[in-house]
């Protein structure tokens, strides 16, 4: 089983690779329709939006809680340094 490197969601089935594709290191969540991976910005405002929507956290706290999260995954280290 792979964890997506993007948010760190397990990828157990063919449906949580983008397109199918279980070459790919991030999950369907993390990917534009064409397979490709979201930016950044992209992925950092999902996931704030979701921290929102989900867990009931004010905007800015889950931008916060977001940056947090990311700062642990492999694919926005550099974003850190």
């Amino acid at each position: 089983m792979k964890i997506c490197i993007s948010c760190g969601m397990p990828m157990q089935k063919i449906s949580d690779y983008p397109n199918g594709d279980t070459g790919k290191d991030y999950c369907v969540h993390c990917a534009h329709p064409d397979g490709s991976m979201q930016s950044f910005e992209e992925k950092k405002e999902a996931m704030a939006h979701f921290i929102f929507k989900t867990q009931g956290f004010d905007e800015k706290a889950a931008r916060e809680i977001a940056e947090s999260n990311m700062k642990k995954l492999p694919a926005w280290k550099n974003y850190f340094e």
